[in-house]
């Protein structure tokens, strides 16, 4: 895991992550399998003939094998190979393939020639279709048709390529399921002084800050910083905000296809788990402008290859964490709440309609503690814009903020023998979640026809009381 500083203004953050609730349904859910293990269910609206057996979706292998497809024959067109990109350049389009069939570095899932055998290694060809894991120049996989062998190039074939879409490998198979993501996989920027991350996986377990033990296959961020004030606060109205979120991903994948020549009969790309997050703010915050203030905190990536039959399939997931403030500089909050539930966040696509978003969300939300004093408002939002893409091409962007709002209204009334100012007012603590986002026309790279413009997720505005009451005198 990599880990990087740069120190911004003192300005603070907290955590992280999704939640959001929507009106697209969501693809028919199963039983979530165990950590590490895929799950295998029928693709959504899709016929099933010559698709008895649909293809198992679970974590690829460390050593991933390639796949490749030949033009012509018949289904299943797709099949693991001794061929690797040993290296790419992103700009020509440029490829060298090699051969490293079994003991020569290859995956151990590829198939090895017979003892004594006097085969040629196999070499790639015009129309061949490739798919590969992370590779030398392609960090976030490669999906690839060959259009032109140029030549031998340092032990491999240097060829042309053009990129492929995956119903030229998947062809009429059928595949859905969701994968967990290695927390331990996701490479970590932190863009703020006071960022700690945990995380625990099967077979290594990493506690917490403060001893905190983080729940199997989840992600920490815990976070802590002070928050500007007001230019004429005294000097007890400082304002800070901390917390912590715990995040246990998966990649949500589906595919149900007509053949390589045609658009699948259903798609769907996108992301969802299971999180808790626990965040306070104290004091009197302010924005220093009239617009909300938001400074990102984290930056996270991970490139979880699925093992979809012979196909190993790159997703590209990143994570934008960040805190927005708006504030009058005026009240004074100590609160903080608990949230706990899941998520969901995508696009599904069916002949019918196209590509339609899907976005859904199950969040409870408790008061630990809630007292506002004084006139004026305050809002934290403790957000993560996420992506979801196919090697290296975008396909769903989500902006999701779970929000704690405090206001009050009333008046205080100085007394003039200078005995304590009395209060006369109401106060109130809210807790929400905003989502935006939108579906790329890059989701084409499942074959499906392109999509002309970017689709709207839809906004959703979800708010809830969490406590209220007199102001204090």
């Amino acid at each position: 895991m990599r880990h990087r500083r740069a120190l911004l203004p003192a300005l603070a953050v907290t955590t992280l992550f999704l939640a959001a609730a929507c009106s697209s349904p969501a693809p028919e859910a199963a039983r979530q399998p165990a950590a590490g293990q895929g799950r295998q269910i029928r693709a959504a609206d899709r016929p099933t003939e010559g698709a008895e057996h649909p293809l198992t979706v679970a974590p690829a292998p460390t050593a991933a094998a390639t796949a490749t497809a030949s033009p012509g024959g018949s289904a299943p067109r797709a099949h693991t190979s001794t061929l690797t990109v040993d290296s790419y350049d992103g700009r020509t389009r440029r490829a060298v393939i090699a051969d490293k069939p079994k003991g020569k570095g290859s995956s151990p899932h590829s198939p090895a020639p017979s003892t004594g055998s006097s085969a040629v290694p196999h070499r790639t060809a015009v129309g061949d279709v490739i798919a590969s894991a992370p590779a030398p120049g392609a960090p976030h996989g490669l999906l690839a048709k060959v259009t032109e062998v140029i030549g031998e190039k340092d032990g491999g074939t240097e060829v042309q390529t053009e990129p492929a879409t995956l119903n030229a490998l998947l062809g009429d198979d059928t595949a859905q399921g969701d994968v967990p993501v290695d927390p331990s996989s996701f490479a970590v920027d932190k863009l703020l002084p006071d960022v700690r991350v945990s995380w625990s996986k099967t077979g290594d377990v990493h506690a917490g800050p403060k001893g905190a033990t983080v729940p199997l296959g989840s992600l920490r961020l815990d976070v802590g910083a002070d928050v500007p004030t007001a230019a004429d606060s005294p000097a007890s109205a400082t304002a800070s905000v901390h917390g912590f979120v715990q995040v246990a991903p998966r990649v949500d994948f589906a595919y149900g296809g007509t053949g390589s020549d045609a658009p699948p009969g259903s798609a769907y790309l996108g992301v969802s788990g299971d999180w808790t997050s626990r965040w306070a703010v104290k004091g009197r915050a302010a924005a220093a402008t009239g617009t909300p203030l938001r400074i990102p905190f984290a930056k996270l990536h991970a490139d979880p290859v699925l093992q979809v039959g012979p196909v190993p399939v790159v997703v590209n997931l990143d994570l934008t964490c960040y805190f927005q403030i708006s504030a009058d500089g005026r009240v004074t909050v100590d609160v903080e709440q608990s949230l706990k539930g899941d998520f969901k966040a995508g696009g599904t696509f069916g002949p019918a309609k196209g590509w339609t978003p899907v976005s859904s969300s199950d969040m409870t939300s408790t008061p630990v503690r809630a007292s506002v004093s004084t006139a004026g408002s305050v809002r934290t939002a403790l957000g993560a814009e996420a992506t979801v893409g196919l090697y290296g091409s975008v396909g769903v962007t989500a902006d999701l903020a779970p929000y704690l709002r405090g206001e009050a209204a009333g008046t205080i009334t100085a007394a003039s023998d200078g005995s304590t100012p009395k209060a006369d007012g109401t106060w109130g603590v809210y807790g929400g979640v905003d989502l935006s986002g939108t579906l790329r026309l890059q989701l084409s790279v499942f074959g499906t026809p392109v999509v002309r413009r970017s689709i709207p997720l839809g906004a959703l505005h979800r708010e809830w009381r969490l406590a209220g009451g007199k102001l204090s005198s």
